[in-house]
Formats: C-alpha cells, structure tokens, sequence
C-alpha cells in the first residue's frame, strides 16, 4: 500500500509564496499527474513529497506516517528528473545497480534485481553500453530503471521527457503507462504537457498559481471544467471563448446570444447571476461543425492546417482573434474565406466574469 496525503501545504522562498494551502489525497497504485504551465508550483510541491524541499507550513503523509520531516531515503520515494543524471563512465549495468551498492546489495541478489529491471525495460542487450552509445529514449529507461531496483513505495517524476523529440515522447508515453501496468506502484508525475497528463493519468492534479484549480479524471476535466483556466488548459486545441453580455435569465435558465442569429441556452446556478451580466461562453474547437445557414457563427480564416484525418482552422470570430475550428478533412475551405459554424448548446460551457463554470448540466 503507498498513500500520499497532503494536507495544508504552503511553500514560501523568502517573501514569495509559492503554494497556499495544498491538501490532496492520492489513492495507491494511482497514477496521478501535476500539471500547469511554468511557475505554477508543480515542481515544487513533487520536490516537498521527496523531501527536496521543505514546507513551510503542512503535513506530508507517506502510507499513513507523517514524514514531513523525515530525509528522502526513509520515505520509499524514488525519484526520476528531467535530466538522465547517468553517469558517462559506467555501463548501463552499473548505472542501474549503483543505488544497490549504496545500499550494501551484492552478488546474485544485486545482478537478479538489475537484471529484473532491464527486461521491464528492455534493456538486456545493453547493459555493457555507455549511456553516450544510447538513445536519449533509451538513456531516460536507464534512469528509471535505477528508480525501479530500489522498489519504493512511490515514484515520481519531475517532467522526465521533455528533452526528447517529439516521437520519442510519444513512444516513451505508451512505455511508462505499460510500466505503471506492470509495478502496481503509486505513481506522481509532473508535466508542462496536457496531452502527456491526458494520456496517461488515472487522476489529474491541475495547478495555478500556487493553487489547485481542479482534481479529477482526464475526462471529468475535460467534460467538467469548474474553471476558465482548466477548460483552456485540458484540450488540444484550447477551448473557443466568447464574451458577452447579451444574457437574459429566466427560471434558472440563462441564454446567452453570441451574435444576433446565435444564442445559447443553459440550465445553471443563477444566484450571482442576472440579466446582463458578462459571461463567456466556452466551445471546444472539435465540438464546431460548418453549417450553410447564414444565421451560423461567422469565421474569417486565415491560416489552414491540413493533419490528415482532420483540418484546424485558425482565424477571428466576434473579435476573438484566437477562435480555432477542427473539421473533417473533407471539408474545403481556404484562407481568406468566410465560413458559418453551427454551435451545439449541449456541448457549449459558461463561465462568470471571474471564471468559475457557471452551469451545472447542460440543455440540448
């Protein structure tokens, strides 16, 4: 069993604040992912789980012991870093073992538990290697194979692919997700990537500014969002935001006109809200479809991206110069053209002025 629980952590350096009152639970054998763009705390707070760095006010609790205070090698914690930190002059072999020989570890034991983690890896035939004779895919499987052979009861990782390419990561995202298959081990990994956090998270830890914005499944947050900020933040492309102030509520129902021909209506939570107000209604670029009724939302094209099963408009709408499309490949349209987009109330969202989701269910 390997639990993590925090509990009101704050982090400070000097007069900046860096995290405010962080409490989480992550089950065991989760597979959870911090992730929010640069600066927003996710290092740091996998770097007080560790031990690397100190809270300055709160609790860390490994399997139900507090070890808020206790050194890294006593909290069954492995770490895997952004850096390979392999060392050049030893083999492979003797990369993976080095913590065992710090741990006083000989002989068969040392070579079946070596010899254990290269085969997860793949990596038995290059054990004799030196880790500049290796690919950096293969090179960063070195590195969490020396995380393997010490059998924590956590591991985490600090943005571990960030310096492959972008096939590389795509491969090494499939590898650690079969990994996690495989050990059964809770598992905490930070990441600037929304794509890797979708693709291999049970549980989805989304930061801002030093605060959880939202915790959930990769689904929830996407469906879900309870903020501006995660629903731009989970999804590729980002989600469409249109503001208005064109809002009529009615028995607990607000509709929100886009354009003249276009409104939306939702079933919400309208204590805070009334006749008026600002809001901005959220479209996800994959849930637009182009219709031939001139009462559609109009788009000005200006850049076409052709990927194969689908083509990516970018270009202005209602003067949101940022608005995104993604259409089937069938579709024609060049730059410079006007086309009409249909929007779909069930699959738009709503957010007040200061970005809290505004609905509760939606209305078709």
């Amino acid at each position: 069993m390997a639990t993590v629980k925090l509990e009101n952590i704050y982090k400070s350096f000097g007069e900046t604040e860096v995290l405010f009152d962080i409490n989480l639970e992550i089950n065991d054998k989760e597979f959870v992912v911090f992730v929010g763009p640069s600066g927003c705390g996710k290092t740091t707070l996998l770097r007080i789980i560790s031990g690397l760095e100190e809270a300055t006010r709160g609790q860390v609790i490994i399997d139900d012991k507090n070890v808020s205070n206790a050194p890294p090698v006593e909290r069954g914690i492995s770490m895997v870093f952004q850096s390979y930190a392999l060392y050049p002059h030893l083999s492979v072999f003797e990369n993976i073992a080095f913590p065992l020989r710090v741990a006083k570890i000989k002989g068969k034991e040392l070579e079946e538990k070596v010899f254990k983690a290269a085969d997860i890896l793949r990596l038995r035939d290059r054990l004799d290697f030196k880790p500049g004779q290796l690919s950096g895919g293969q090179r960063q499987r070195v590195a969490i194979g020396r995380s393997i052979v010490r059998e924590p009861k956590v591991f985490l990782f600090d943005e571990p692919l960030s310096n492959l390419d972008a096939a590389l990561r795509a491969d090494m995202r499939v590898e650690l997700a079969k990994l996690h298959q495989n050990l059964k081990t809770t598992m905490i990994y930070v990441t600037h990537d929304q794509i890797e956090a979708m693709t291999m998270a049970d549980k989805i830890v989304v930061l801002h500014d030093g605060v959880i914005e939202q915790v959930g499944s990769p689904m929830e947050l996407y469906h879900h969002p309870m903020t501006k900020f995660v629903a731009g933040f989970i999804g590729q492309p980002r989600m469409n935001f249109l503001t208005t102030n064109n809002v009529v509520v009615k028995n607990k129902k607000i509709t929100a006109s886009v354009t003249e021909f276009n409104s939306v209506t939702l079933s919400v939570e309208v204590d805070e809200t009334k006749s008026g107000d600002v809001i901005e209604i959220g479209i996800r670029p994959e849930d637009l479809e182009v219709t031939s009724d001139k009462k559609g939302l109009p788009m000005n094209v200006e850049v076409v991206e052709h990927l194969g099963a689908t083509v990516i408009l970018y270009g202005s709408v209602q003067g949101n110069s940022d608005f995104c499309a993604v259409l089937p490949s069938d579709v024609d349209v060049k730059p410079g053209q006007i086309i009409n987009l249909e929007l779909n109330p069930s699959k738009c969202h709503a957010f007040k002025s200061n970005g809290q989701a505004l609905y509760r269910k939606l209305e078709g």
